[in-house]
């Protein structure tokens, strides 16, 4: 894990440095995350958010559970009520 030390100045603005950019994948104009956890401020690039939250529906969602797969239920309700 990098670590490296920066100042907050005028406007609560900080710089990352280019080694910690670098191993973010950060480019000039990148769209970031920012949370706190532990009372620590966690940077994380908009890409990255989005596929660990896609990970987490994939864990609790089976492939049959989308709503175009509910769709053939009710011309089978139809069929078994004869």
């Amino acid at each position: 894990m990098a670590t490296d030390q920066t100042k907050v100045t005028e406007g609560g603005r900080i710089v990352i440095p280019a080694e910690l950019r670098r191993q973010l994948g950060l480019q000039l104009g990148a769209d970031v995350i920012l949370d706190i956890a532990d009372r620590e401020l966690r940077i994380r690039p908009v890409q990255q958010a989005i596929q660990h939250a896609q990970a987490l529906v994939r864990r609790h969602v089976r492939p049959t559970d989308s709503p175009t797969a509910a769709a053939p239920a009710a011309p089978y309700k139809a069929r078994c009520t004869r």
